[in-house]
């Protein structure tokens, strides 16, 4: 395990994890306190994993500060290093240079890996985890980075934007920032300055649909669908069949008074299909049952030439509006 050189700072961090922003913000800090001790245009270099070579990286490492006690060796995208490249840096991380900081990016380095077991040795703080929040906990992070923009902003809005933005925080803190560039006053940024600014570029979630579907919400459905351009009929056909199923085995449940039983028969958390037993008393067994047959003949339909989003559409539109017919 190395120890910290004068300014505090590991020979070596690997800042890895999903949440850009984060990985953006721990590399501008380290940034900033490398270049307190001297010029980073004369004592920094910056590499990237899908096209240097890990014998360039190492040798930069190696290389004596100039008028400075450290220098910076940035590495973006570790993970598409080649592996004879990371087994030079692996060797590197054995013994590193103490007056050079090597920072490590990635999007993911899998910690099965040995260059994020090397970097693990190099100190506790060494691996900085970037891993990003979780979808329902990215409002309550928004509304902490709004106050970075000197603004607050009310449940709805950061809801709502997130809505609108998706998970990326790079992106949802541009947004902020624009935000709080046109709002006045002291009060939060509210909801409808939030639908009037932002446009939406987050694609709907596969199981935004399957809800909705359950739901019985066929105005739902189609809204959703309308903002899922990459997902494919026959990918989401093939979940709302497994919906199906589900509810089929959660109204046999019910019947027998063993709902409690769901998550265990379906091997899922208990979270997944806490709705389960709601959605599936707005649905009888034999129109459950009639749900899979027209889906046995969509499918029959989608092979043999026939407009897969239009027999996928007419199918959904079956099941959802089967009841009120």
């Amino acid at each position: 395990m190395a120890e910290k050189n004068e300014q505090g700072l590991l020979p070596a961090y690997l800042v890895t994890g999903a949440d850009e922003l984060k990985r953006e913000t721990v590399v501008k800090r380290l940034r900033q306190r490398v270049a307190k001790e001297g010029d980073l245009e004369f004592n920094s270099d910056a590499f990237s994993g899908e096209s240097d070579a890990g014998e360039a990286i190492v040798a930069a490492c190696n290389t004596l500060p100039f008028a400075s006690n450290v220098r910076l060796v940035l590495v973006t995208s570790v993970e598409k290093l080649k592996k004879p490249d990371q087994e030079e840096l692996v060797q590197y991380l054995s013994e590193p240079c103490a007056t050079t900081v090597l920072c490590l990016v990635s999007a993911g380095l899998a910690k099965n890996t040995r260059l994020y077991k090397a970097a693990a040795k190099v100190g506790k703080q060494a691996v900085i985890d970037c891993t990003p929040p979780k979808h329902a906990e990215l409002p309550a992070k928004v509304r902490g980075m709004a106050t970075a923009h000197g603004v607050t902003i009310t449940q709805a809005a950061a809801n709502t934007l997130v809505e609108l933005v998706g998970d990326n925080t790079v992106q949802l803190d541009s947004q902020l920032q624009k935000l709080a560039l046109a709002h006045r006053g002291s009060d939060p940024i509210n909801e409808t300055e939030v639908l009037n600014m932002v446009s939406r570029t987050a694609e709907m979630k596969p199981w935004d649909f399957t809800d909705a579907f359950s739901e019985r919400n066929l105005k739902k459905c189609l809204l959703v669908r309308s903002r899922m351009e990459s997902m494919t009929p026959y990918a989401l056909m093939a979940m709302c069949i497994t919906r199906v199923r589900e509810l089929m085995i959660a109204r046999a449940l019910l019947q027998r008074g063993r709902i409690n039983d769901l998550p265990g028969v379906l091997h899922a958390p208990a979270w997944r299909v806490k709705r389960h037993a709601m959605w599936a008393r707005s649905f009888t067994s034999e129109e459950l049952h009639q749900a899979l047959i027209g889906a046995r003949d969509a499918e029959a339909a989608m092979k043999s030439g026939s407009d897969p989003e239009l027999v996928f559409q007419n199918w959904v539109i079956s099941v959802v509006e089967r009841s009120a017919k």
